[in-house]
């Protein structure tokens, strides 16, 4: 499909695309052209999910079987001096599932470091915090990697319903919120079970407050309540993944937001309806485009811009593209002005990509590098991979990323990083145009000059403002 966007851009840069858009310039990859081009990557086939695949719900779910069946054998023998040998194989078990986790944070990173549509891998970073999925254990947070894969990827140039709809009824978001236990009231199970089995709320009040409507949203506490009764029954088994539970269900219809959805008999398909109604709604149109300008844009974005998108938005019934396209197409998300500060993620992803690492460096790391080179400075940094604060994700505010412990840390990992992957770092005369474009100020340029070390001024330039920015 054509969007014509390329003759309506007379302020569409190449450069800015990559910086504001993507991942940052490359010495690899060369950037898009025009604005058309980048929808149309976005629309077509996903050759980075290809190229740098990533394991499904299939391989974790191994890993919780495998790790049942050795906390039986534990149970078995934990009176025999055979425990210790039994508990070791749950570790070994945990700390496998662990570790392959750990390595799709190296696939991710050659997807941003090496992709033509780098405008696709920020959208999956976004809607991915968008749908956060906090859980607590170590072990849990090894099934997210798969449950970006599986509902938020396939869906970042689709229906916001589809995706929706994905990641509501994804085990990783049930397990999350403790949909899981929730049982209707009145459902057969509670009935069994007797007082203090009951409905659990935190997945209704989620989807309402951060997924669709927005905190102000026009919903109350009894829309809160019936959606939570609407949304008994779903829950998950370690075998076969999402499943309906009629028993677990509240019977009868429950009415959201003046609507009546159910019946005596509960149905999945009821819950269908009124995720694809909430992801219709104008107030989810609203929060959405602020979210998505907010992310994009700045801070303070203008409210044309939401404006617009919010049109665009509901106008097409929620289609992702063609809001994508209503971002990329508005003059005042090209601003020559330099962005929002880059969250840590997002800044080793741009100094991966800047520095052109591929399979040869970057996909040579083991186990112990990334986590040395990679997950401990994130944390230092106040990032730590697959653990926001909260469930509302990450926060967007410049303010949050700005700290002098921040900052320390990645200037410090900006000298040590590339040295570790790189046996000839780059010129720094080349790599400050390389690595900030028009950005590269004669300040940096100087300073990379009167460095030191060729590691120090690399590093003084991955620091610098200009980089830190979108």
């Amino acid at each position: 499909m054509a969007w014509g966007l390329a003759g309506l851009m007379s302020y569409f840069s190449p450069a800015m695309a990559e910086i504001r858009f993507g991942y940052g310039l490359s010495p690899r990859v060369a950037p898009p052209k025009d604005a058309d081009r980048m929808i149309a990557l976005l629309a077509g086939p996903d050759l980075a999910a290809r190229r740098f695949p990533i394991a499904g719900s299939d391989a974790y779910r191994q890993h919780q079987l495998a790790r049942q069946a050795a906390k039986r054998r534990y149970k078995r023998l934990r009176e025999t001096d055979r425990k210790g040998d039994a508990r070791a194989a749950i570790q070994a078990v945990q700390h496998r599932a662990i570790a392959e986790a750990r390595m799709t944070i190296v696939q991710t990173l050659l997807r941003r470091s090496l992709s033509a549509d780098a405008f696709r891998e920020r959208l999956v970073a976004f809607w991915a915090d968008h749908f956060t999925a906090r859980v607590g254990s170590t072990f849990a947070r090894a099934g997210l990697p798969a449950y970006t894969e599986e509902a938020i990827r396939p869906h970042v140039a689709g229906r916001f319903g589809d995706m929706l709809r994905a990641a509501v009824m994804h085990p990783m978001m049930l397990l999350a919120l403790d949909q899981k236990v929730s049982m209707g009231p009145n459902s057969p199970a509670a009935n069994r079970r007797g007082a203090g089995r009951g409905l659990n709320e935190n997945l209704a009040r989620e989807v309402m407050e951060l997924h669709t409507l927005g905190v102000n949203g026009p919903y109350t506490q009894a829309d809160v309540r019936q959606l939570a009764e609407l949304f008994t029954g779903m829950t998950f088994d370690v075998r076969s993944g999402f499943e309906f539970r009629t028993a677990y269900a509240e019977p009868g219809a429950e009415t959201v937001l003046g609507r009546s959805y159910g019946s005596a008999t509960p149905d999945v398909a009821d819950i269908a309806r009124v995720l694809d109604d909430l992801a219709e709604h104008p107030a989810t149109a609203r929060h959405l485009a602020w979210k998505l300008a907010v992310h994009f844009v700045g801070d303070a974005p203008p409210p044309d811009l939401i404006d617009r998108l919010t049109a665009r938005y509901r106008d097409t019934g929620g289609d992702l593209l063609a809001v994508s396209a209503a971002l990329l197409s508005d003059p005042s998300a090209w601003t020559a002005a330099p962005g929002n500060v880059k969250p840590a993620e997002h800044f080793i992803s741009s100094a991966c990509r800047a520095l052109g690492l591929d399979q040869s460096n970057l996909g040579a790391l083991t186990h112990d590098q990334v986590r040395r080179l990679v997950l401990r400075p994130l944390r230092r940094m106040g990032q730590e991979w697959n653990r926001p604060p909260g469930p509302d994700g990450w926060p967007e505010d410049d303010k949050a990323w700005i700290t002098p412990q921040s900052l320390s840390a990645r200037l410090q990992w900006a000298i040590d990083f590339p040295a570790h992957l790189l046996p000839v770092l780059p010129d720094p005369g080349a790599f400050v145009g390389q690595a900030l474009g028009a950005r590269a100020t004669p300040a940096v340029g100087f300073a990379a000059r009167a460095a030191e070390s060729r590691a120090d001024a690399i590093g003084l330039i991955l620091a610098s403002p200009g980089f830190q920015r979108c």
